[in-house]
């Protein structure tokens, strides 16, 4: 029994002893490493002129080796000098397109004042644009080409326009001013989209428009210095950005139940401001 005892004792001895070193051991480490702080401490001057030296070392090879990367061939054009493209000549531009076509559709109403008006609508087409046209009369339709003849590019575009605006119900003489002059534009809409009326209110609000005989008509033509073409419901104005506000807004007027002489005063006070801006 005593010897028992005396074997557990010195077990836990042992263990004891294991304690005590593990304890130790961090508190030696600690003096350690005061140690190498103070011989760090002592060495420091030393210490930060070496790093000094190996870090001007390590700059001197970078900058060498970008010195390296950044030198280029002497031969080579410099970035700065901006290609120089000599513009292409006009016979160069016409060449490298080709025909263009367009068809433009004809009404039925319209076919039988095409065919009369025929040589008035294809001769400025072909002289002042020098477009080929024909008349498709099957499909109901003005074919326009482009040929080797036509100078300016936006040409087709022009007649195209021009038909265009014959088809609509425009006079010859009216629809030539698209293709003299480059400011005048083609406004389309409907009684529908100022104001939804039916039957009679309908009927009374195209009357109003055209007015007895095309008097109101032609008097807002006129005051505006457009053309107006009334078919049915549906309204087309002629005339430069201004000069189609001015008539569109004196058509609106009347649309939604403005009394004429109302309508007269406000374009005479328009016009007159015109003429002022004229003069």
């Amino acid at each position: 029994m005593v010897v028992l005892h005396a074997q557990a004792s010195t077990s836990e001895v042992k263990h004891k002893k294991n304690r005590r070193k593990i304890s130790k051991k961090p508190a030696r480490i600690a003096s350690v490493d005061g140690a190498e702080d103070h011989d760090m401490d002592e060495t420091s001057p030393s210490a930060a002129e070496g790093h000094a030296a190996k870090s001007e070392h390590q700059h001197g090879e970078d900058a060498g080796d970008d010195d390296i990367m950044i030198d280029t061939d002497p031969s080579a054009p410099s970035q700065s000098d901006a290609p120089a493209f000599p513009p292409l000549p006009a016979s160069a531009q016409r060449t490298a397109l080709k025909s263009e076509i367009r068809r433009v559709p004809i009404p039925p109403h319209r076919m039988t004042p095409l065919k009369k008006d025929w040589v008035n609508i294809f001769a400025p087409l072909t002289e002042m644009l020098q477009l080929q046209v024909r008349m498709n009369v099957q499909r109901k339709c003005v074919e326009i080409r482009t040929s080797k003849h036509t100078k300016d590019i936006g040409a087709i575009q022009k007649g195209a326009d021009f038909v265009k605006a014959y088809a609509l119900g425009f006079d010859v003489n009216d629809s030539i001013a698209l293709l003299r002059l480059d400011d005048l534009y083609l406004d389309s809409f409907e009684i529908k989209d100022v104001k939804t009326l039916h039957g009679d209110h309908l009927s009374r609000a195209i009357g109003r428009i055209a007015g007895q005989d095309g008097k109101t008509k032609f008097t807002i033509e006129n005051a505006s210095r457009t053309r107006i073409v009334l078919a049915d419901t549906k309204i087309h104005i002629l005339g430069s950005f201004q000069n189609i506000k001015v008539a569109r807004d004196a058509i609106v007027s009347l649309i939604l139940g403005s009394p004429p002489g109302k309508v007269y005063a406000g374009l005479r006070t328009v016009s007159a401001r015109m003429r002022q801006r004229a003069l």
